[in-house]
């Protein structure tokens, strides 16, 4: 099943938001930067985030887009709840978010098709719904994400030039996370579009609720299957899972360690990128993302359509048409940490480079 359509290149709409990806975290940002003039007359959007094993959501994403709401909507507020990866609390939130009159629903559901019903009544109520960082089945108004494909394609073409000349006749062991939405599969899709036909994939796990426990449990068990010896490199789709994975090859006595990939660009990814632990990650600049959502919401709750927001369309098996915005996600190897995350504002070097990591930072040229 394919879920995306049209083009899976910035628009325009979005290259103007990654253009101010610099500022993030500084002082000097203009209000009206890629956005809307701020308006005077004030709602409700309500923001549901889907889990908190990735720092990400509760750090960057919500005070990126409550930030840019007020900047767009001086009047406007949010209400905010996490579901914690279950899907009924995701649901009954949705409900309380109705009662309280909101205008407009951000989601980031926790299951692509279980919270279809959710939808469906946030819409009957009126509301429309900007699906987040993954769609979600039912009528959704618009969507926001990177090109999840693309993802998975920078993770196996990094990965393959890391093993260079090993991956003619070497073998890999893949990592996936739930397989339970577009997102998801996407990733993996991706990163089978590169590696089949170029290395031997020995083993394949579909990681319940990315959670790096269960990487490692799973990766133990591949060590067993396919010998310490035989394991070129390990396709890990984001960081928490290349931790797991990581954990279970030093356990294992394995070194030097095969090249891991990963996703999301975590602090402890990055000091593992710094050591050589990880190979890479995958940055996808929340500030893009959040910025284009709350311009969407704010939109969307002065009845404005989003033709001067999103320029390509995305579909679902229920909804077509959808207006969405695809931003491109970017690697991140031990070269270019500087020139991403520490530029643009994510973690500072001295967030980065604690003591132990202070010679490594220093050969990467983050410090002098």
């Amino acid at each position: 099943m394919s879920a995306y359509r049209g083009r899976t290149a910035i628009t325009a709409a979005a290259l103007s938001l990654a253009v101010s990806l610099a500022a993030c975290g500084t002082d000097g940002e203009s209000a009206d930067s890629g956005g809307t003039a701020s308006g005077k007359d004030g709602f409700t959007v309500g923001l549901l985030f889907s889990q908190i094993v990735q720092t990400r959501w509760e750090k960057f994403d919500k005070p990126l887009i409550e930030k840019k709401l007020k900047e767009l909507c001086e009047d406007c507020t949010l209400e905010y709840a996490n579901a914690e990866g279950d899907v009924a609390t995701q649901q009954q939130q949705v409900d309380t978010l109705i009662n309280k009159d909101i205008e407009v629903l951000i989601m980031s559901a926790v299951n692509f098709r279980s919270l279809r019903p959710a939808v469906e009544r946030a819409h009957d109520a009126g509301i429309p719904v900007v699906a987040y960082d993954g769609l979600v089945e039912g009528p959704i108004s618009a969507y926001v994400s990177f090109d999840n494909e693309r993802v998975g394609q920078l993770q196996g073409e990094a990965l393959l030039k890391a093993l260079g000349d090993k991956a003619d006749d070497g073998q890999i062991v893949m990592m996936n996370g739930p397989q339970t939405s577009p997102t998801n599969i996407s990733f993996k899709k991706g990163a089978l579009s590169v590696l089949e036909g170029k290395v031997r994939i020995g083993k394949t796990y579909d990681i319940q609720g990315w959670r790096q426990e269960s990487a490692h449990t799973n990766m133990v068990r591949a060590i067993a299957a396919l010998g310490t010896d035989s394991i070129d490199g390990v396709y890990a789709a984001n960081d928490g899972l290349a931790a797991g994975v990581i954990s279970a090859l030093k356990a294992a006595g394995i070194e030097p360690l095969p090249p891991v990939t990963g996703q999301d660009a975590d602090l402890a990814a990055l000091r593992h990128i710094l050591s050589g632990e990880q190979y890479m990650s995958v940055y996808k600049p929340f500030k893009a993302e959040a910025d284009a959502a709350a311009e969407m919401a704010v939109a969307l709750g002065r009845g404005e359509k989003l033709d001067d927001v999103a320029e390509t369309t995305v579909d679902t098996p229920t909804t077509k048409d959808i207006p969405a915005i695809l931003l491109d996600p970017i690697p991140v190897t031990v070269d270019n940490i500087k020139d991403t995350v520490v530029k643009d504002g994510v973690y500072t070097t001295d967030q980065i480079c604690t003591p132990r990591f202070e010679s490594a930072c220093e050969e990467a040229g983050l410090t002098e």
